[in-house]
């Protein structure tokens, strides 16, 4: 079996783009003479600047005239010819790219409104059984490469290295306080914990998008420390990763950097407060460790995803948590 062009589909946010890495590093390793194309929303691209292993980025921008641009996309895959697509997602409007694509063989999750036209469904299994999104991703590919999942890989060149070198001058710790739900980001006030921990310590850089430099000016104003940067939409996602590879500890939310550190095999802590590691987004480093509430708490998880206000309005999950510092302090 041989696919000479291959397009991969994951337009959901930062952290799904990078979870789809495994699958880039596994058909590269079973098809090395493939064309793999991948399909983003926009605003993700840069995450695959100059990677190894792909052809050509396809970009969907949903933000702004979202259908137009559905299926001005469509006519582009159809253009390409693609002997296999691969489908991610289990929503309709990338079923309808992968159904009409006119690619040879499509596979997908059941789950998608447009399974019926993919010549190969697998289940996508659901968030209570223990497998990880990695696992669940692979088995969409497993009878064409192996059991085995890939590798979380991302690539920062020597340019993303060069960008963030200046800051590399003494230990540091990186830290990605925001999320786009509230109840999966950590207070504020756990965060000025944390860095009153290590601030005597270590240089400490605020990391986030654009939309979280508030937040982070906000931590950087009310910790007291002048060893506090915040460069929250300052860097790009490779730039982040550049950072995140040499950090001596790196503290995110469930969210999106937690991927990126992950991809990088950074040494990760990663705090989940309404949302369970056994969801199967837990970091994947050589070296993490996950922190969340020692308390069985009846309305954990409340949800699969987050909210943006507690539903029980105690918030426990988060005020409660013990940071575990002691135990930190001897790792």
């Amino acid at each position: 079996m041989q696919f000479e062009k291959i397009l991969l589909i994951q337009t959901a946010f930062i952290g799904d783009a990078v979870l789809m890495t495994p699958l880039l590093e596994k058909l590269h390793q079973h098809y090395p003479e493939s064309k793999i194309d991948i399909l983003v929303r926009k605003g993700n691209e840069s995450l695959f600047d100059q990677h190894p292993f792909i052809n050509e980025v396809l970009i969907w921008n949903k933000k702004k005239a979202k259908y137009k641009n559905l299926f001005s996309t469509l006519s582009v895959i159809r253009k390409n010819k693609y002997d296999l697509l691969v489908n991610l997602q289990k929503h309709f409007s990338t079923g309808i790219l992968s159904a009409f694509s006119k690619a040879k063989k499509v596979i997908g999750f059941k789950q998608n409104p447009f399974s019926i036209f993919f010549q190969i469904k697998i289940n996508y299994e659901n968030w209570n059984k223990g497998f990880h999104e990695i696992e669940r991703n692979h088995f969409l590919i497993q009878k064409i490469t192996d059991d085995v999942p890939g590798p979380m890989k991302l690539y920062p060149s020597s340019q993303n290295h060069e960008n963030v070198s200046g800051y590399i001058t003494e230990p540091y710790i990186t830290i990605c306080p925001a999320s786009v739900w509230f109840t999966k980001q950590l207070p504020i006030a756990k965060w000025l914990e944390l860095i009153k921990f290590y601030g005597p310590n270590y240089k400490i850089f605020l990391l986030g998008g654009p939309d979280d430099t508030n937040l982070c000016n906000n931590i950087k104003n009310n910790c007291g420390l002048d060893t506090v940067e915040v460069l929250a939409g300052k860097l790009s996602f490779l730039d982040s990763a550049a950072l995140f590879e040499k950090s001596f500890l790196c503290f995110s939310n469930d969210s999106g950097p937690l991927h990126i550190a992950s991809a990088v095999n950074a040494k990760i802590i990663a705090f989940f407060l309404s949302t369970l590691p056994s969801f199967g987004f837990s970091p994947r480093s050589k070296e993490a460790k996950v922190i969340e509430i020692k308390e069985e708490l009846k309305c954990r998880p409340c949800g699969n995803h987050g909210h943006q206000s507690c539903p029980k309005g105690h918030f426990k999950c988060g005020n409660d948590l013990d940071l575990e510092l002691d135990l930190l302090k001897n790792d």
